[in-house]
């Protein structure tokens, strides 16, 4: 089996044609073609089928994208480490970060690590666990920092940074503003930032800690600007990290002051188990960790 044969199948399952494929690589798609039906025979089982729109993966397909993905993000993070030892500093690097290490940590990070390694390519995605954990288990990504996830899948590893807490959050001028309990807000209606698979898992156990009805959740938001306009433009209410009152985009909305204390999930750094990470992504997480070590020290 050819790592270009790897490649190949990698290009037109995400394409989902051969000529959108062959497109992407540069290549004839008559080679392309040959290339798969190739990996066909070495495996003995058809990796596509063809439909009224290019191809889609057979279920078997489904399976070596799997771990075709993983061997070629290997390969990858293979080469540039070797490339990097040896003081290029060039690369890629993709990381996904939640709001708080966006608002806490990413800015001082990002300024060693430019200096460090001013090519290497960064690939940032806002995101939280549940929309990371597929490629975070391939190789396509290096790591995640956000909110610990309730359970992650084998194969991962999760390094606690820092304990964190939340705070209510709504519109400037919302008609709950004086609310001093969360007692005051069991008639609200709530986004959540779905930082667990099942929404209600989120913010539905303070409730009931406190023997309130669980919240009226009514919007699950997977976007910064999405929840951000959402409260601004009605009464939704949120829970935020306390991290966003520090932020220049908290004036776009206000914090409610409940007497309540609302812990909030740890922020962790998850990666790939037995994955050493390449010198660039080393440092970056350094960084991470080095700006973490600061903010606990500012606290005390």
């Amino acid at each position: 089996m050819k790592f270009n044969a790897l490649r190949d199948f990698l290009a037109v399952a995400e394409r989902g044609s051969l000529r959108g494929a062959a497109r992407q690589l540069g290549a004839a798609q008559a080679a392309l073609s040959h290339s798969i039906q190739e990996l066909e025979k070495d495996l003995g089982v058809a990796l596509f089928e063809r439909n009224s729109r290019g191809v889609a993966l057979t279920p078997m397909g489904e399976v070596f994208l799997r771990r075709a993905r993983s061997v070629v993000e290997d390969v990858r993070r293979a080469r540039e480490e070797i490339e990097q030892m040896r003081g290029q500093v060039h690369g890629h690097l993709a990381i996904a970060m939640s709001s708080v290490p966006h608002l806490a940590l990413y800015p001082g990070a990002l300024r060693a690590f430019r200096q460090r390694y001013p090519e290497v390519k960064l690939d940032i995605m806002d995101a939280v666990y549940p929309r990371v954990e597929s490629r975070l288990l391939d190789g396509s990504m290096d790591f995640y920092v956000g909110p610990a996830p309730v359970g992650t899948a084998a194969g991962l590893v999760v390094e606690k940074l820092f304990d964190n807490t939340r705070v209510v959050v709504g519109r400037k001028g919302h008609p709950l503003a004086q609310a001093r309990s969360l007692r005051d807000l069991v008639d609200a209606e709530w986004i959540t930032s779905s930082v667990t698979y099942r929404a209600e898992e989120e913010i539905g156990p303070l409730f009931m800690q406190h023997g309130l009805p669980p919240p009226r959740l009514v919007m699950s938001s997977h976007s910064t600007l999405t929840f951000l306009t959402s409260m601004v433009y009605s009464d939704l209410l949120m829970v935020l990290p306390i991290q966003w009152t520090q932020s220049p985009l908290f004036g776009m909305v206000q914090q409610i002051p409940v007497c309540e204390l609302i812990p909030a999930p740890p922020i962790c750094l998850v990666a790939r188990a037995g994955m050493p990470p390449t010198p660039a992504a080393e440092y970056f997480g350094d960084m991470l960790r080095r700006e973490s070590h600061q903010l606990l020290h500012q606290r005390t």
